[in-house]
Parts: structure tokens; sequence; C-alpha cells
């Protein structure tokens, strides 16, 4: 037998007092002969009425480990105390453990001794018993559930679980007993969560997503779980400042993105494929935390899922400019959801949870992230990377669509030419008017996108109004690019379908950028000669 802790305790009682002591404390100076005397006398009692308890319970728990605590007990004194750990005259708990030599569990770990603890809970336990929803065991219903902290938004505390009116009540069952969770079950999961969300290691285990809060873990150490979090929080460009300081941080979340590039089989990935994950996604409500999502996998169907989510939503991100960085190459989930709304605080609360979802598991995108992008597109006529990002998951996800990376002359999309030709349009406006306020795009793009019949032949009208104001070489390059683009189209359509519309503005990004790739592409000539 190891010589027992000084800290923590045995969940048996000692005498009529639970968790008090196995400890012997040495007289203390400043106390008289009485008193002295007194505090010796004590710790015999309570010694002998914690060797007693344990062996009266010895044949009730029936575990040879707890027999060989008992046989310990037998022979032991508490002036034996400082003998057997001298250490423990700097301690003043009264708490210890016993483990046995050789094992690397403590006794009161034994499932024995833990099933004989939890009947004599249910004993005395005042709840009804019935069966629990997690684990199925008829044991005591918690009366009220543990309290959540770290959900964002609304009060910082609250239940997961909570009948506040009797209109939720049924079959005569008030407060929690309509979800009877054991009492066991229930400071489980509680303090579980609040260790993810509120405790020391958080920022590996929680990020926000919109208004969801998401926690995350493994259930073994991996890399996944050290740089996920950041990962889908921050994104990996800052994840990776943030973890400029840390050069193992920085290893592991190479190896993750490496995965996500080239396969879970390259040398660089992490190896842990068969390890399972747990994703939650809760938000707060006036009473309660509510559950958005949860989702429970291994991590090689994961690092697969992002993949495919980052191949679908994949389009040439633009080179750091000026002032303007360059666009990630894994635009993180709040980046998208931050195009559907002007700020932040309008983003659609119930969109959060199902774009993770679609990340995560590869299910179809949400529609109303698509209907609110393209709502954002018809209101600021802007089309930025993560706009078409979204855009472009879509299609090909949701409507099984081939939608090009970047320009795609041979694309013959109807709506992917005109998108391409408005662009053409309005880059002809700009080169014959250079310094103009305001362009087609600010004008007739919400038009155009929605409805070409009308608007096209006006604005063809006007581009040949612009073309005459261009040099002949100019002038000759750009009516090719025009005739090429509308070669393949059969008039203008009257109206555009959303998936079309979506179609139209992939269309004027790819051509809009390729506009000043190709600026770029000259100006660098130019400067090398």
């Amino acid at each position: 037998m190891a010589n027992p802790p000084a800290r923590a305790t045995i969940p048996v009682p000692c005498g009529t007092t639970r968790g008090t002591c196995f400890c012997y404390k040495p007289d203390d100076p400043k106390q008289s002969q009485e008193e002295q005397a007194k505090a010796r006398e004590r710790s015999r009692q309570c010694c002998e009425g914690f060797c007693q308890h344990h062996l009266a319970v010895e044949a009730a728990i029936g575990s040879p480990a707890f027999s060989a605590v008992c046989r310990f007990l037998e022979g032991w004194s508490p002036e034996q105390a400082l003998e057997a750990c001298p250490a423990l005259a700097d301690y003043s708990t009264g708490f210890g453990v016993f483990q046995i030599l050789g094992q690397t569990a403590f006794v009161h770990q034994d499932p024995a001794v833990l099933a004989w603890w939890r009947r004599q809970t249910s004993a005395e336990s005042d709840s009804p018993m019935a069966q629990c929803l997690i684990t199925g065991e008829v044991s005591p219903v918690a009366r009220l559930h543990p309290m959540v902290k770290g959900v964002a938004g609304g009060k910082a505390v609250k239940p997961m679980v909570s009948f506040n009116e009797d209109a939720y009540e049924s079959y005569g069952k008030g407060q929690s007993y309509n979800a009877p969770v054991s009492e066991e079950a229930a400071v489980r999961y509680g303090a579980a969560l609040n260790a993810l969300l509120d405790g020391p290691m958080q920022a590996k285990h929680r990020f926000l997503l919109g208004d969801a809060t998401v926690a995350f873990w493994t259930d073994l150490p991996s890399i996944t779980e050290d740089v996920f979090v950041a990962f889908m929080g921050a994104g990996a460009e800052r994840a990776e400042a943030q973890a400029a300081q840390d050069a193992g941080q920085l290893l592991r979340l190479h190896a993750f993105l490496a995965a996500l590039r080239k396969g879970n089989a390259t040398a660089e990935a992490p190896k842990e494929g068969s390890t399972p994950f747990c994703i939650l996604g809760l938000s707060s409500n006036a009473a309660r935390i509510s559950v958005r999502l949860f989702h429970r996998g291994t991590v090689a169907g994961l690092l697969d899922n992002l993949r495919q989510h980052f191949q679908d939503i994949g389009s040439t991100p633009r080179p750091a400019q000026g002032k303007r960085s360059a666009d990630p190459e894994f635009p993180p989930a709040w980046l998208l959801l931050a195009q559907t709304a002007r700020e932040t605080k309008d983003i659609p609360p119930l969109l959060a949870a199902p774009l993770l979802k679609a990340i995560i598991t590869g299910a179809k995108y949400p529609q109303g992230l698509v209907d609110a992008v393209l709502r954002r597109i018809r209101a600021d006529r802007t089309i930025i990377y993560p706009r078409v990002c979204v855009l472009k998951g879509y299609l090909v996800r949701n409507l099984e669509k081939e939608v090009p990376m970047s320009l795609d002359i041979a694309n013959p999309e109807p709506a992917y030419r005109l998108g391409r030709l408005f662009a053409a349009l309005e880059k002809t406006q700009l080169d014959a008017l250079p310094g103009i306020n305001a362009t087609i795009r600010d004008r007739f793009y919400s038009a155009a996108s929605a409805t070409p019949g009308v608007v096209f032949p006006r604005l063809l009208r006007t581009y040949q109004h612009h073309l005459s104001k261009l040099t002949p070489g100019g002038k000759v390059n750009r009516e090719k690019l025009v005739q090429e683009i509308v070669s393949s189209l059969i008039g203008f359509p009257q109206n555009l379908s959303l998936a079309d519309q979506g179609l139209f503005a992939i269309g004027y990004y790819h051509q809009t950028q390729d506009f000043y790739t190709a600026k770029d592409k000259t100006a660098k000539a130019t400067d090398n000669q």
C-alpha cells in the first residue's frame, strides 16, 4: 500500500461526519497540554470511527482493492502517520486517498466502490427516482440543472434545462422532472461544460460564430484539438500570427493546414484520423441555454469535410496591394457570415449553426446565407472575395454546378457571360472617363443582374459612346473581348433566378480581377525593361 497523499479524500464517511479525516495532527506548541491531549484524543476517535466504518461496508462493496485498504486499516494507528509520511506535518486539511502499489488509479475510483457510493447517494436523496435520459439508469432525478457559464449573449449564467411556466409542465411533473436527468449526470455535464466554456483552457475549446458559442473537444489529445478553435475562430492568417511566439503551436498549425491542402495521407498530416471529436453549438435566450448544433465524428472525417468545404468555396484570392491585405486562402466561417449584414449585430441569428454544420459535416449550405449575401450585393453593389466564396459554394454544393475558381472564357453559362460583359462595359466606362464618381455598377448592377433583357440594350448603346473615347489599340482589344463574350449569347434573358444572379456576380468578379491582374503584369513587365 502506498503512503496516502495528504489532499483529496476517499468517498466514504468517517464516523458521523462525511469526508473527515485520516491524518494525525502533531502537537501544536502554541496549545496548552490539555488542548494537545484533546487533539490527540480527537485524532484517535476519528481514526477509530474511520476504520470501523470501512470494515463495516467491506462486504457490501465487494472490491479486492477496498479489502486491501481494510487490511491496512486494521493495523494502523494515528501515531504512525508522521513516521510513515513526514510530509503530513506540513498539511492541515486532514484529507487523503489510497492507492495500491503498481496501480495508476486510486482505490475510490474502483468501479465497485463507485457503484456502492452511487447506491448510497440514491438511497439518501429526497428526489424522485426515474430513468435518466443520459445514462439510462434509474436514479434520483435532478430538480434543478446546473448553471452554465461562458455562453455569449444575455445573462451570463443560465441552465440548459428549466421549466418556469405551468404551460411547459406535463403529466403532473414540475420543474426539471419533465426532463429526467439524474443528479450525478447533471453535475457531470455541468462541470464538463463549464470547464470547456469558462475554464482555464477555454481558448483551446471555445470560439464564437455569430450568435452561437461553439465548444470543440476530442476524446484524446491531438493536434486538431490544439489548433481547430484558433483556426475556426480567427482564421488561418490570424491564428498563425498569434502562434508566432510559440514554436510548438506554430508547427501544429502548419501540420493542420498541410492536412487541409494535401490530404490526411501526407507526411505532414496529423496521424490521429480515428480520434473521435465532438462539437457543440450553444446560444443564449431569455431564460436558458439553447442547443443549436451537436455533432460527433472522427478527426479524419472532419479534415475531409473541411477540405471539401474550402474546395467548394475556393476562388482565386487577390494578393496584397497597397493598404489592402491579401484575401485569405481559407476564409474563416465568421468572415462568410459577416457578408450577410452591414454590421455584426444585424447578422441573422439562425445562420451560424447551419453554416457550421455544412462546414463540418458536408451538408448543404443554408439557403438563407446565399439570399442574405445577394441582398447585400444588391444594396451596396460590392462584389468581394468572401461574397464570391459564399455564392460559389452554394452553386457547387447545393446545385451541383461547375463553377471555375478564376476567369473561364470557355464557360457557356449565359449568367456567367453576362456578368463578364457587365464588367467589360464598366471597365470601358472607367477607361473613357477616368475619375468618374459613379459607374454603371453603382447605377445599374441590381437591375442588370435581375432583369438583363431590360438593362443591357441601354448599356450597350452607352458602351459605344465610351468606346469611341479609347485609344485605337484599347478600342480594338476591348471590342474583341466584348465580341468574344456575346458570341455565344442568344439574346438577353428577361429575368435571372437567384442562382443565376449568383453566377452573374461570380462572372463579374472574375472578369474584373482579370483586368487588374493583366494590368499588374503589364506594369511589372514595363518596369523590368
